[in-house]
């Protein structure tokens, strides 16, 4: 009779083999536990924190709490990705630029105006923001805070992640907070890798279903880090949208 740390591995691996993106800790962990109910909990976790050293031929990290099958070691995009990107086609990328606007302005309060951009308007190869806004001081304010620029890039092609995260980077030189919104349906590996980035870089991050432009059901994960941008850079840009976003 195999002993619960065995029986434990066993299924993690069963898991692990069934889901080619992987499982994060903590849901291993309540998987685990609705196979073997009657199994201390703190067995479950002493068994599944280190799969990746007892077993390692089975199981590897893929980021930080994320375990996976060494089976899919090298995979990038599954089929299931695939699928689901072919049905997104009828879902154009800019639908979803107007409603981030209204989010940025309505239920972030990030701005006080925010309007949908995107194409090639800032006529350079650092590109142009999907979505930019402004947050200018209210009447009522006893002390006038400065404006505020903010940008975001949107991604609905969860293959281009890593160029949306370049093109956010390149927004905060005239931009004073920067915001990357990605599909919520990302893989975990791309989601945790970006979120790390963004706490890094200062970005904000924002997980969306890439689906449905109706409602998008936007979702916050990081909140943008306020930095001085490059003056030069700020007046180049905004010169070109002035009349849209300042009027």
């Amino acid at each position: 009779m195999p002993t619960r740390k065995n029986q434990i591995k066993l299924k993690a691996v069963e898991l692990l083999r069934n889901n080619t993106q992987g499982i994060r800790y903590s849901q291993l962990v309540n998987m685990i536990k609705v196979s073997f109910p009657a199994f201390p909990i703190n067995t479950i976790h002493g068994t599944v924190w280190n799969l990746d050293i007892t077993i390692p031929n089975e199981v590897y990290k893929a980021d930080r709490g994320l375990f996976r099958h060494t089976s899919f070691r090298e995979t990038q995009v599954t089929p299931e990705e695939a699928t689901e990107t072919i049905e997104r086609v009828e879902v154009s990328e800019q639908d979803f630029y107007q409603p981030f606007a209204d989010y940025l302005k309505n239920e972030l309060e990030e701005c006080t105006k925010a309007i949908s951009l995107g194409g090639n308007r800032f006529r350079d190869k650092w590109g142009t923001p999907d979505v930019i806004g402004i947050k200018k001081p209210m009447p009522s304010d006893i002390i006038k805070p400065e404006v505020i620029i903010v940008s975001a890039e949107i991604k609905t092609d969860t293959s281009g992640l890593i160029t949306a995260f370049g093109q956010s980077c390149a927004y905060k030189i005239f931009s004073h907070k920067v915001y990357i919104v990605i599909p919520k349906n990302s893989s975990e590996e791309d989601k945790s890798r970006i979120e790390s980035l963004c706490l890094i870089f200062g970005i904000g991050l924002i997980f969306f279903d890439s689906t449905n432009a109706e409602i998008p059901q936007f979702e916050i994960r990081v909140r943008p880090l306020k930095h001085e941008p490059d003056s030069f850079y700020v007046n180049k840009y905004m010169k070109l949208i002035e009349n849209e976003l300042f009027s």
